[in-house]
């Protein structure tokens, strides 16, 4: 007969026995080092995302400070009689998580900006502004401004106390697909010296009021109730 294999010894059973136990902690040992590295980690990394949302944070470059922070200042979103106040992430952060991750990273653009002194002097920020607010401007439009409807949305205004102006164009804003930032430039911040402000009474709007048949005085408040002026 074929010798039968010999079975393995008592003493090597229990030096498997051991290599396993030992590997199966050293896993969970790992598994645990991972965990605890990663909550530290996703920790510090968003303590370092609130750390730079912030109005201080954003004003520490003198760029800002100098410059549109001191406009800012005279706004109704700095001071006003409710004393609600909207700083530079309210309007230029995203509060979704994502959308404030893709922002953060794009911001590392201004920082190679910063470093190059780009605009360091009143004079380079002065020629840069319109397109600097240009590129602003087509974010909120792209976005449908929507660091603007964190506080303002259609749905919660009481029309009825607006005036005439501002009722008739959020109410026919809505039915055209417009935004906040379409019309609402220069609020807080003041517009480029060279830049012709929109405040919705282009030709376009003109058109628009015309086939709505709005009466002009519902913009215009110095024209009469009656009147047979022709839009065109």
């Amino acid at each position: 007969m074929p010798d039968q294999p010999s079975e393995p010894s008592a003493i090597a059973q229990r030096i498997q026995r051991a290599i396993g136990t030992i590997s199966s902690g050293y896993l969970l040992l790992f598994l645990f080092s991972v965990f605890i590295v990663g909550i530290l980690f996703w920790g510090a990394f968003n303590t370092a995302m609130e750390e730079t949302n912030n109005m201080e944070f954003c004003i520490t470059c003198h760029e800002m400070k100098e410059n549109v922070y001191q406009e800012y200042r005279h706004t109704i979103h700095y001071s006003n009689r409710t004393g609600v106040r909207a700083t530079c992430p309210d309007c230029h952060v995203p509060r979704e998580w994502g959308h404030k991750l893709l922002r953060k990273i794009q911001a590392t653009n201004e920082l190679m900006h910063k470093l190059l002194g780009s605009i360091d002097t009143p004079e380079k920020f002065q020629a840069k502004r319109l397109e600097l607010a240009n590129h602003v401007w087509q974010t909120m439009k792209n976005t449908d401004s929507r660091e603007c409807r964190n506080c303002h949305d259609f749905t919660a205004m009481d029309m009825s106390r607006q005036q005439s102006r501002s009722r008739t164009i959020h109410s026919l804003s809505q039915q055209r697909g417009k935004t906040c930032i379409d019309c609402h430039k220069g609020i807080a911040h003041q517009l480029p010296e060279d830049y012709q402000p929109y405040r919705g009474g282009n030709d376009e709007d003109h058109d628009y009021y015309s086939a709505q048949k709005v009466p002009c005085q519902r913009c215009h408040a110095d024209m009469p109730a009656q009147n047979d002026e022709d839009w065109d």
